[in-house]
C-alpha cells in the first residue's frame, strides 16, 4: 500500500465512522435504542479503574481509530476479494461488520464495561431493535467506506 493510498484510506475511514455515528444518533431519535460507542468504551475503560480517569474523549478516539483500522483492513485484505462495484461491496462488508460486532465485539466490549449484552444483544431488553440499529450503522459504515474510497481513487490503484 502506497503512502497515498494509506492517507486516502484513513480520511475515508474517518469519515465512514463519523457517518456511522451520526447514523447512531439519529436512529436514537426515531425510536431505536441510543448506541454511543464512545461512551461505551470509555465505560469499558474506566470500570476497572478507581476514580474514572478516561474521559469521553478517550472513548470517542477508540471508536474513530477502530473505524479507520476497519477501512485499512477493507483495502489490505478484504476489497479484492469481494466481487461487485462499490454499492454491492459496502453493503457486504456492513453486513460482515455487523455480524462481527454482534457476535464478538459488543459482547465483550460489554463485558469490559461491566454489563452482560449477550450475542447478538440478546441479554438487552430489545434484542431485535438493536440488531436492526446496528445492522443500519454498520451498512452506512460500510456504503459511505466503499463511496469514499471510490471517489478517492483508492480502488483504482494497482499494485
Amino acid at each position: 500500500m502506497s503512502s497515498s493510498e494509506f492517507i486516502r484510506t484513513v480520511i475515508s475511514g474517518f469519515i465512514a465512522t463519523f457517518i456511522m455515528a451520526m447514523v447512531a444518533f439519529m436512529l436514537g431519535g426515531m425510536g431505536f435504542p441510543a448506541i454511543d460507542i464512545g461512551y461505551i468504551l470509555t465505560e469499558s475503560f474506566n470500570h476497572s479503574l478507581p476514580g474514572d480517569p478516561y474521559h469521553i474523549i478517550f472513548g470517542n478516539l477508540a471508536y474513530n481509530i477502530g473505524g479507520i483500522v476497519l477501512a485499512l483492513i477493507w483495502v489490505a485484505f478484504l476489497r479484492q476479494r469481494i466481487p461487485g462495484r462499490w454499492i454491492t461491496q459496502g453493503l457486504i462488508f456492513g453486513v460482515i461488520i455487523s455480524l462481527a460486532a454482534g457476535l464478538i465485539i459488543s459482547p465483550f466490549v460489554a463485558l469490559a464495561a461491566g454489563e452482560n449484552f449477550g450475542i447478538f444483544y440478546t441479554n438487552t431488553w430489545f434484542p431485535g431493535l438493536m440488531i436492526i440499529a446496528g445492522l443500519c450503522m454498520h451498512l452506512a459504515y460500510g456504503l459511505t467506506l466503499t463511496l469514499c474510497l471510490k471517489v478517492a481513487g483508492v480502488s483504482e490503484i494497482k499494485k
